[in-house]
């Protein structure tokens, strides 16, 4: 059995170890996932996800732990059991990559489409009012679709401008209930933008952080396979050893010579 690169087997030790670290945190965000949706309604949407997670964080954890191993005791069959699975693994998280690059934009649409179906919000319930308050106070933003016009003659005072706004905001219309009760001449500012557009903007973010994530994730899968087949390599060479001649000369050696001179003296 061949002789392993020190600095090979470190390597692969040290982007096993990361791939170990990073399979363990990936498990802990999927229990805590399943502990925060275990009571909601839509648990059933979600579940299938979260099976997925389960699954890809337990078998990436036994498959390094096999790696390791093998890499320490020179077993090359768990070599080339963490090879086969790490690379169907690498084959899966490519297929993620190219259908979360192909589903990008339908996300956008999709989201925008699920609000869009809460309007009227002058007709809607206080439940979906509060929910789109929240959004309006956290993304400094003003209705859904045509902005303050969504709220026709009652905006919304979560509509109004604070101080340090980062939002471009408006003059709100003298029609509107914020000047029912008031005669004041100054206007009274409220964001311009409608809330769809940020809120589509956020899941194109979040999408395009997912895909990088996955995208490192594949580079280190891909290069600790590179790694661990260099040293199955290294595992299958034979090392060069000097072939032994035999030689009465070597067997003899210079002892005769020493003990001629000593009788000579």
């Amino acid at each position: 059995m061949g002789t392993l690169n020190p600095c090979v087997k470190r390597g692969y030790i040290t982007v096993a170890s990361l791939i170990a670290i990073v399979s363990g945190l990936l498990l802990a965000i999927t229990l805590f996932s399943h502990g925060y949706f275990h009571e909601d309604e839509e648990i059933e949407k979600v579940l299938p996800g979260i099976q997925v997670m389960y699954a890809t964080s337990i078998i990436t954890i036994l498959l390094v732990t096999t790696g390791l191993y093998g890499v320490c005791k020179r077993k090359k069959w768990m070599l080339i059991c963490y090879i086969v699975g790490m690379t169907l693994s690498c084959l899966l998280l490519s297929v993620l990559n190219i259908q979360g690059v192909a589903v990008r934009p339908q996300i956008a649409e999709e989201m925008k489409e699920q609000y869009l179906g809460l309007m009227p919000l002058t007709n809607a319930s206080k439940t979906v009012i509060n929910g789109v308050n929240e959004i309006q106070t956290e993304l400094q933003c003003c209705g859904l679709d045509q902005g303050y016009q969504d709220w026709g003659y009652n905006i919304s005072e979560s509509c109004l401008c604070v101080e340090d706004a980062v939002n471009p905001c408006v003059a709100a219309p003298r029609n509107s209930s914020f000047f029912e009760n008031t005669k004041t001449e100054d206007p009274i500012m409220i964001y311009k933008e409608p809330c769809v557009t940020y809120l589509a903007a956020h899941a194109i973010f979040a999408v395009d952080v997912l895909l990088a994530v996955l995208l490192c994730m594949l580079l280190l899968w891909m290069s600790s396979v590179v790694l661990c087949v260099i040293l199955l390599c290294q595992m299958n060479r034979k090392d060069d050893t000097p072939a032994v001649v035999y030689s009465p000369e070597a067997k003899a050696g210079n002892y005769s010579v020493l003990s001629d001179d000593a009788e000579l003296t």
